[in-house]
This record gives structure tokens, sequence and C-alpha cells, in this order.
């Protein structure tokens, strides 16, 4: 568990120094979120072991990333509205806090609503509307996981889709979907999350004014902003392409480990809590992180999670690289 702990929680002292003091710590936590992370992929090709002994270990590690998130994301608004900084370190700052969010923070809350524990799912409820994408819970647990790989989900885009194309669909998509879904849940029995999910994220806005004024909560819609475009980004790679096969009957096969791309880097997989070992998620949702697995019958990108939605940013570069490895797979499945 010392990567995991290490890789997720060392960005914080970044962040908070840049906060802080600016000028090269600034330009560090950028660094920190990104050539490092590559860098420290690239020291060692082995992937990290996967472990069960290690569960109650792993959730203090969840619960505690959880309530780091909201330390991080009120001290950078109140760093990024004031006049201590200049201008190129609130560049900088602002960059590794958008990217902390929607990859650790994210990843985490991920984590967080995937847990039997009423606080845990809480918590992780609690992140999800501070980056004002509560309805994120619903829509993944309730459509995500019921329709990933098909026309069905919002959020698994199929081959030849850009990003850009695919971000306004699954965020609008995913909002209507998980309102009907909750809807039908309850049938007007007890309190409609939606309510929460967006009289929270107008709680966090209000709040973000109260502490730095108008400017202070157009900086945190612009931080979650970030987080939900990244959040979004996971959703477009981790599933491009890829379709469950249909039986005689109608029914989708079940997810397996053909219907999600992976990622074996060992530390940009440890700050995101093993998020690229993705097959396996779908496959078991209630299993902890630190034992989720990686196996050769699972679709892997060339490149880590991280590079993979920066290329996913430039379409036509991301069909060249992924359109022949989805016609690839597609073919050993028969479903050209």
């Amino acid at each position: 568990m010392f990567w995991f702990a290490f890789a997720s929680l060392s960005p914080v002292l970044s962040l908070g120094l840049a906060a802080l003091w600016g000028g090269g710590w600034s330009l560090w936590a950028l660094t920190h979120m990104t050539v490092f992370v590559v860098a420290m992929d690239r020291l060692s090709s082995t992937a990290l072991a996967s472990t069960n002994q290690t569960k109650g270990v792993a959730r203090c590690l969840s619960c505690c990333l959880g309530l780091v998130h909201f330390a991080v994301l009120i001290v950078a608004v109140a760093a990024l509205s004031g006049a201590q900084l200049g201008g190129g370190s609130k560049l900088a700052l602002a960059a590794a806090v958008g990217l902390f969010l929607g990859q650790v923070s994210n990843s985490n809350a991920h984590e967080l609503i995937h847990r039997s524990g009423r606080f845990e799912r809480a918590l992780g409820v609690a992140v999800y509307v501070s980056l004002l994408f509560g309805h994120h819970v619903s829509a993944h647990r309730r459509v995500h996981h019921v329709h990933v790989a098909s026309d069905l989900d919002p959020n698994s885009a199929r081959r030849g889709v850009g990003f850009y194309r695919f971000w306004p669909r699954a965020w609008i998509g995913s909002f209507r979907a998980g309102y009907r879904a909750e809807t039908t849940i309850r049938r007007g029995r007890g309190i409609h999350p939606y309510w929460v999910y967006v009289g929270g994220a107008l709680v966090c806005v209000g709040g973000s004014v109260l502490l730095s004024g108008g400017k202070g909560a157009l900086i945190w819609i612009g931080l979650a902003g970030l987080a939900q475009t990244q959040l979004l980004l996971a959703d477009y790679v981790q599933h491009y392409g890829l379709r469950r096969m249909q039986g005689a009957d109608g029914r989708l096969e079940p997810a397996g480990p053909a219907h999600s791309w992976n990622a074996p880097q060992w530390y940009s997989g440890a700050m995101m809590l093993n998020a690229p070992r993705h097959s396996d998620h779908h496959m078991h949702p209630g299993r902890i992180f630190a034992a989720l697995e990686m196996r050769d019958e699972m679709p892997t990108w060339p490149y880590a999670m991280p590079v993979m939605a920066v290329l996913a940013l430039v379409p036509p570069v991301w069909r060249r690289i992924m359109d022949p490895r989805v016609e690839c797979w597609a073919g050993e499945r028969g479903q050209r």
C-alpha cells in the first residue's frame, strides 16, 4: 500500500506549497502531476501486485483522500482568487489542481461510491457534489454498470466518435439516464438523490462566493469543469469502440474482460487507485482497488491512461492509434 499512498497523497504537499508561495512551487506542482508521473512509470515495467490482504488500509486511504479533497479545493480557490500569487503561478497551480481533482479525487470518489459502508459512500457522493457532478453517482452505478459497452450507455463511445462529440452527449445523457433510473427505482418514495446533487452544487457555489466572492465562484466552477472533463475523458478512453454482443434473446452478454481498455503502468495506476484496471472493476464492482487484476485477455492501451487521455484531445491522432486496435479486437471476437 506504500505506493498507493505515496502516489495519491504526495501531490497534496506540492499543491499546498504552491498555494502558499507560488513561483517554482507552482511549476513543481504541475510537473509533479505530469512529467513526474510519466517518468516514474518508465522506471519499472513491473505492475503492482494485486492483494486483498490490505483491505482495511485501502479503505482508510480512500477516506483520507476523500477528506483531503475538500481541503485542496478550498485552499486552491482561496489562493487563486487572492492577490498573493502572480499570474504564471496561478495558471500552473490551477492546472495542477485540476489534474489532481480529475485524476486522484475522481478515481477515489469512484472507489468510495462502490463501497458498502454508509460513511464511505456518502463521502464519495460529497466529493462528486463538490465537483458539481453529483449525478454521476446515479448514472455510474445505475446506468453505466448496467449498460456499459452498449448504445444504452451514454458514457460508452462508439468507434469513430471524437471526444468533443462525446462530451455533451455523455454529460447530458448521463444526467437524464441517471435521473430516470433513480425515479424508476424510487417511485416517489424517499428523497430523490437529484435534490442532493443539485442542491449540494448550489451550496458549494454559494459557499465559494462567501469564501472568495464572485471570482471565487468562477474559479470553483472552472476547477470543477476541469475535473468533469477528465472524468468524461476517462469514460471515453476506457470504453472507446468496445461493444458487448447481443444474444438471440436480445440480452447483452455479461460485462467481461473484453469490454474495457486497461493499462498496466504501475505508478499512474497507483496514483489513480488502479482505475486503469477497468475490466476487472466492471466484472467485480465491489472489489477493493488494491485487489483489481490485469490479465492477458484484457484489451490494453499502448501508453498509460493519462497519456491516452491527452491523445484523445486530438481526435485524428486518437483514431489513428486506437481504431486499428478496436478493429483487431472486434475481429478476434467475431464482431466485424
